[in-house]
C-alpha cells in the first residue's frame, strides 16, 4: 500500500520540488495550494491529486495521510498586510496539527532562519531570537506551538537558510540572489549588489532542502537548522557565478535600500543538531549546486 503524503504549498518553490521527489519515491502525493503566489507550471510533471485550498480554512479529506509536509505560508517578509501574514501562517499551522492528530500522521513544517536576525554566527537553534519581521513572528509562534507537542507526537520544524534552485522563478523579487544575478550577468550586465558585497549568506540548494524533509520523517521531534554551515559573501557569489557562466563582470555596488533594523546582514547556520539528530548534512557545495541549477534553467526557461 502506497504511503500517502500531503504537501501544502505544493505548487510553490520548495513544495513542488518536494512533491515531485515524493512521487518518484512511490508516495501517493496530494498537493494543496491556494495558488495566490504559486505557479501551476511547477506541477507540470506531477501526476497526483491537486487541491485548491487555503490551509488557514477548514477542509475535509476522505483518506488519511501518513505524512504532512507543511510548506504553505505567506513567505514574503515585505507582504503589505502584517495581520494577514501572522493570522494565516499561524492558523494554517494549527489546521495541520489538527489534521495530523486526526490521521496520526507525521508532521514536518517549514520554519525560517529569519528568526535569528542579526544575532551571532554560526546561528544555533537555542540562541536568543531577534525577530525582524511579522513573517518571522509567525514562524516563531509556530515553533513555540510545536515545542509544546514534542513529547506527544512526531513533529519536526526545519529552519531553512537561503534556499535557491529550480522552480523559484514565480517568486519574482523574493526569488534568490542567485536567480537574479544569473539573469543580470547572462544579459551582459554587471551584477548589482549592496555596498560593499561583504554581507554573508548560507546558500543551500533546494535538493538538500528536499533531502532534509525526507530525513525529518525518521528524526526525533524538534526544530533544526537546515543549512550548509558555510557562509558565502556577495562578492564571493559573484566570483562563483562568473566562473560558472564564463563571464568576467565586476559588481556594481549600490546603497542598501532596507532599514538595517529589518535586514539580516549575515546568515550562517550551525549544523551540529541537524547532523546529530536529523541525520542531515548538505551534499551540494555552492559551485556544483549553481552549475546544476543553471543547467536546469537553460533547459526549462
Amino acid at each position: 500500500m502506497a504511503i500517502r503524503s500531503l504537501v501544502t504549498g505544493g505548487s510553490g518553490f520548495i513544495g513542488s520540488n518536494l512533491a515531485l521527489e515524493l512521487e518518484k519515491l512511490g508516495h501517493e502525493v496530494v498537493v494543496a495550494d491556494n495558488f495566490q503566489s504559486a505557479d501551476r507550471k511547477n506541477l507540470t510533471e506531477f501526476k497526483g491529486e491537486v487541491i485548491s485550498w487555503d490551509v488557514s480554512e477548514k477542509f475535509s479529506f476522505g483518506k488519511a495521510f501518513s505524512n504532512i509536509f507543511h510548506q504553505a505560508a505567506i513567505t514574503d517578509p515585505r507582504y503589505p498586510n502584517d495581520q494577514e501574514t501572522f493570522q494565516k501562517n499561524v492558523e494554517g499551522f494549527k489546521r495541520m496539527i489538527e489534521l495530523a492528530d486526526k490521521d496520526q500522521a507525521k508532521l514536518v513544517y517549514a520554519s525560517t532562519a529569519g528568526l535569528y536576525g542579526n544575532g551571532p554566527v554560526p546561528m544555533r537553534e537555542s540562541q536568543e531570537k531577534q525577530v525582524l519581521t511579522v513573517y518571522g513572528q509567525s514562524k516563531l509562534k509556530m515553533d513555540e506551538i510545536a515545542e509544546t507537542l514534542f513529547q506527544k507526537r512526531h513533529i519536526v520544524g526545519l529552519r531553512y537558510f537561503n534556499v535557491f534552485g529550480p522552480r523559484e522563478a514565480h517568486k519574482g523579487r523574493p526569488a534568490s540572489m542567485i536567480y537574479h544575478l544569473y539573469h543580470q550577468m547572462k544579459s551582459g550586465n554587471r551584477p548589482r549588489i549592496f555596498n560593499w558585497g561583504e554581507q554573508i549568506r548560507d546558500f543551500i540548494y533546494v535538493k538538500d532542502i528536499v533531502s532534509a524533509n525526507l530525513k525529518a520523517l525518521t528524526a526525533p521531534s524538534g526544530v533544526y537548522n537546515v543549512a550548509t554551515g558555510v557562509g558565502t559573501s556577495f562578492n564571493e557569489l559573484v566570483k562563483v557565478l562568473n566562473e560558472v557562466i564564463g563571464t568576467n563582470l565586476e559588481p556594481e555596488y549600490f546603497p542598501m535600500p532596507y532599514d538595517s533594523k529589518t535586514y539580516q546582514s549575515n546568515t550562517q547556520g550551525d549544523t551540529t543538531q541537524a547532523e546529530k539528530r536529523l541525520g542531515f548534512k548538505a551534499e551540494w557545495e555552492i559551485k556544483k549546486a549553481i552549475q546544476d541549477y543553471l543547467e536546469w534553467l537553460q533547459k526549462n526557461e
